[in-house]
């Protein structure tokens, strides 16, 4: 009697009562995905039995006591035919409604809100538009399409939120995208599904999923005074990047005001958009992104700009629609580039842009892209 204590008893109530075979559907695209699950599961049992039934009917119809001798073994064209046309038709059917849905899901619509997630060993870290910053949450209204650009810092990592039925990979050095149109408030969990390292199971998180108007308290709430690009135009500053791309008819290097989603000429002669790829990939590794009519001698900055700076400098790049905001940018910035590197220059500035700037308990300490971020000539 000792073994069901008052503890234990409400242990199991509370397991009984809140025990579910699935995770509630609370994103748009969760009926569909489990629809096609269903279906999925229905023909592999169909099958399953079908065939259990077949094997074991033929098995005892036609044991060696009945029949010691085999005779009559013909083949059935129609039986053939049968048993290919219906499993084929059957998986063009999966082929078909699963590429509908991959496509649905991993293209994101134009109107979404961009929120980047940032993975690394072990947690998640999102970045806001606004400003906000959060590590192992994420807070998102309810009813508004929500796009996630995320990449990862070290180690392949996975984005998985089981109640909006979505997962992504999240990938060194390459941006994923993923979105989801929550449906439902609540909080939901947050799982890393890819094995990343000795902590990986501790790689959770939540998902808050508010009304519109709880969003925007929290997001006026929440901001640390800086947006994304306006932290991007400070470090846009302090690299001297204006010195190369003013716009001018004699710059040294591409202008960047309206560039973002344009097409672009390469160096090589091909044409490419400038997405938000290719504008992180032009920061890092500018000889294999060099643009026609520019020399490539715009140097890397492979190493000196965190993850965290590299979404800055592409939402600040993303937001130039005219040259005049290029010109201002060193006087609004508060700092010239030779303050870059100075303590205290710009506050909340230069820990942000270095990379491990942001620890969890038990997490492992991350210094290998920690360089300093002095001036550097474009």
């Amino acid at each position: 009697m000792h073994f069901f204590s008052p503890v234990l008893w409400q242990f199991l109530v509370k397991w009984l009562t809140e025990f579910a075979l699935f995770p509630p559907q609370a994103s748009a695209i969760a009926p569909y995905m489990d629809a096609f699950y269903f279906f999925l599961l229905l023909i592999s049992l169909v099958g399953l039995v079908l065939v259990g039934l077949m094997v074991g009917t033929f098995s005892i119809m036609f044991r060696k006591e009945k029949n010691p001798q085999a005779t009559h073994i013909e083949g059935s064209t129609l039986l053939e035919a049968t048993w290919t046309i219906i499993p084929l038709a059957l998986f063009m059917v999966c082929f078909v409604w699963g590429a509908l849905l991959y496509f649905r899901i991993y293209n994101p619509p134009t109107n979404a809100m961009n929120i980047y997630i940032v993975g690394k060993q072990w947690m998640w870290k999102a970045e806001h538009p606004g400003g906000q910053h959060e590590i192992n949450a994420l807070h998102i209204p309810v009813g508004r399409n929500v796009q996630l650009t995320m990449i990862s810092q070290d180690v392949f990592h996975s984005f998985s939120i089981p109640a909006f039925r979505v997962k992504r990979e999240v990938i060194p050095g390459r941006y994923s995208t993923v979105w989801f149109r929550a449906t439902q408030p609540g909080t939901y969990h947050l799982f890393c599904t890819q094995y990343c390292g000795t902590l990986h199971s501790s790689m959770i998180g939540d998902i808050v999923a508010m009304s519109p108007d709880d969003y925007e308290k929290w997001t006026a709430g929440s901001t640390s005074g800086q947006s994304l690009a306006q932290n991007g135009e400070r470090l846009y500053a302090s690299l001297g990047c204006n010195s190369c791309h003013s716009g001018t008819a004699g710059a040294r290097g591409p202008n960047l005001a309206g560039i973002y989603r344009s097409k672009v000429m390469l160096a090589g002669g091909r044409t490419v958009t400038a997405d938000d790829e290719f504008l992180r990939g032009s920061i890092l590794n500018p000889t294999t992104h060099a643009m026609a009519g520019y020399a490539p001698i715009m140097p890397t900055y492979q190493g000196q700009v965190s993850e965290e700076g590299l979404i800055d400098l592409v939402e600040y790049i993303k937001g130039l629609n005219n040259n005049d905001r290029i010109h201002q940018t060193l006087n609004d910035s508060n700092f010239s580039p030779s303050q870059a590197g100075a303590t205290g220059a710009a506050p909340n500035y230069r820990s942000r842009q270095l990379n491990g700037a942001d620890q969890m308990p038990n997490a492992k300490p991350d210094t290998s892209s920690s360089k300093g971020m002095g001036p550097s000539p474009q």
